[in-house]
């Protein structure tokens, strides 16, 4: 269980207690001691002004301005639920710096649920996978592939399995011209203009297992 977290260091409730009661079951280092002598300080000191009464609001509300204040702004929506809130992405040299809602969206009012407010990851996160990785059947390792190729070997398997599967009539003589061994899921934040022609292609493919939460 952690009891303090200093300068990105965690500290157990142990060495806390170790620290400020003597207890020597855990070694601490003079550099631990300072670094928490520090941070309760600081944490002393701000409190007492918020207890005081002092308005922080106007220090915090700079803080922010002066770090967006260089920075271009442009208008758009966040990626993620169907309600579409819009965002304002600030960048800096073609470098996301910030993102946060518009004021001027009538359904956000300005407002982000959790998922939205961590939209800058999706740009700026070391985790997120920027090369196409593909793992064999029976593989237990990833090969990294172009996207052509990619593209092409997913190209290939819907005809293979649409050809393999593909039902032109019904036992009782009805034409039926469809596939069941291939299902379309679409997101909600597919605009109407990818959609309309997702479902051409599915359509025209004999598909008809398809789901979207915008669907038309």
């Amino acid at each position: 269980m952690v009891g303090a977290i200093v300068q990105g260091i965690a500290f157990t409730r142990t060495q806390v207690y170790n620290v400020f009661f003597g207890v020597r079951h855990m070694e601490i280092s003079r550099r631990d001691l300072l670094r928490l002598s520090v941070a309760g300080g600081g944490g002393t000191a701000l409190g007492g002004l918020i207890a005081s009464g002092v308005n922080l609001a106007p220090v915090v509300a700079q803080a922010e301005e002066l770090r967006i204040a260089k920075a271009k702004v442009t208008p758009s929506v966040c990626p993620f639920c169907s309600v579409g809130c819009a965002t304002l992405v600030h960048t800096i040299d073609g470098q996301i710096v910030n993102i946060e809602g518009d004021s001027r969206s009538p359904h956000n009012e300005g407002t982000l649920c959790p998922k939205g407010a961590a939209t800058f990851q999706l740009h700026i996160n070391p985790n997120r996978p920027t090369q196409v990785l593909h793992r064999a059947p029976g593989a237990t390792e990833w090969e990294v592939w172009d996207l052509n190729r990619a593209m092409d070997r997913v190209a290939e398997l819907v005809k293979k399995t649409r050809d393999e599967t593909f039902i032109e009539k019904l036992p009782n003589g009805k034409i039926a011209n469809a596939t069941t061994a291939i299902f379309s899921l679409g997101g909600a934040t597919l605009d109407i203009e990818w959609n309309q022609i997702q479902q051409k292609l599915m359509r025209g493919l004999g598909i008809v297992a398809i789901e979207n939460q915008a669907r038309i």
